[in-house]
């Protein structure tokens, strides 16, 4: 099964970071959020990814293509015109395909314009800023029992604001959100069918929008639910709290 990824999007909630590279190339423990989010992949199994890249390509681009040669020790002999020796090869067993899916194409249409890579299978879909501990296993095998065309992880997002209990004009108490506060978001982490590139028009297409509306006004789309870890990186708090979660040890997407 491929696993698509979105990461062409501008990124201006995040303008610190995203004005100097693609929100996906910002790094969380000195290696981009992109590289977490494939690792989630890849330790269950899943190794060949479809980049849907747009807002500086290039530099996702250029990060793969020298990829192995920053896992590795390698030698270069400048008596023999260069030669180049890569040795302990430690990169990961990734087949990448990264697509220039433009600068200004919402999230179906860059869907759209991988569909001659996805080819006539099942695919995985997610957004390129998010991270999760989601069993990827049981939520492919929820969707092969479900039958439908698409299914999504719905997952509680973590309250900015904490709450207040309010009595007419009075405050009674200060409280942290709950999950019964937030409710249940689209987390990304999908698994949808090949039959959802045509509920797809073209490079306006919000995927979030007319096709997943559609799908769940026919009954055919399913949700996951996740109760684990999940957060996006929307901001640059967002950022340092993943960082500072990396750094001591205790990142709970970190399963590999």
């Amino acid at each position: 099964m491929k696993a698509v990824i979105l990461a062409g999007g501008l990124g201006t909630r995040i303008s610190e970071e995203s004005h100097l590279r693609p929100k996906p190339m910002v790094e969380i423990g000195g290696k981009p959020i992109l590289w977490h989010i494939m690792k989630l992949y890849s330790f269950h199994g899943i190794n060949d990814f479809i980049i849907c890249a747009g807002y500086k390509q290039h530099m996702i681009k250029e990060y793969f293509a020298d990829y192995y040669l920053h896992c590795s020790d390698v030698t270069f002999d400048f008596k023999k015109d260069g030669a180049m020796t890569v040795h302990n090869n430690v990169s990961e067993p990734w087949k990448v395909t990264i697509v220039d899916t433009g600068l200004n194409t919402m999230t179906g249409g860059r869907i759209k314009r991988v569909g001659k890579y996805i080819e006539d299978e099942a695919f995985m879909l997610t957004y390129g800023d998010g991270v999760s501990d989601v069993p990827l296993d049981r939520l492919t095998k929820f969707h092969k029992k479900q039958g439908k065309l698409a299914t999504l992880t719905a997952v509680h997002p973590e309250g900015r604001f904490g709450m207040m209990d309010v009595d007419g004009d009075r405050v009674n108490a200060f409280r942290e959100k709950d999950m019964e506060d937030v409710g249940w978001v689209n987390g990304g982490f999908m698994v949808l069918e090949p039959e959802i590139l045509d509920y797809i028009e073209g490079d306006s297409t919000v995927f979030e929008k007319t096709p997943l509306t559609r799908l769940s006004e026919e009954g055919n789309l399913a949700a996951f639910r996740h109760d684990g870890f999940w957060q996006c990186m929307d901001t640059l708090r967002d950022r340092e709290m993943l960082e500072e979660s990396w750094s001591s040890g205790r990142a709970p997407w970190k399963l590999w």
